[in-house]
């Protein structure tokens, strides 16, 4: 099963309220929450900064396959 969107795991695993992440990376905290729920896809320069915030590479953040059984 793929999890496409870990943007939600990751800042929380790393103790940031959508506000702070919104912030770090100029956009409204509404555009975090709707990234989360699936409800926006963000731009390629956007996923980018997401993933250098959240200390993570693009594939993990967006694409990678969460459970790697088979």
């Amino acid at each position: 099963m793929f999890d496409l969107n870990r943007v939600k795991e990751f800042r929380k695993n790393r103790n940031v309220t959508q506000i702070e992440l919104a912030k770090r990376v100029g956009v409204a905290r509404q555009t975090i929450n709707l990234i989360e729920n699936d409800k926006y896809n963000p731009s390629l320069s956007l996923c980018i900064s997401l993933a250098k915030e959240l200390h993570t590479d693009l594939n993990t953040l967006f694409w990678e396959e969460k459970n790697h059984e088979e």
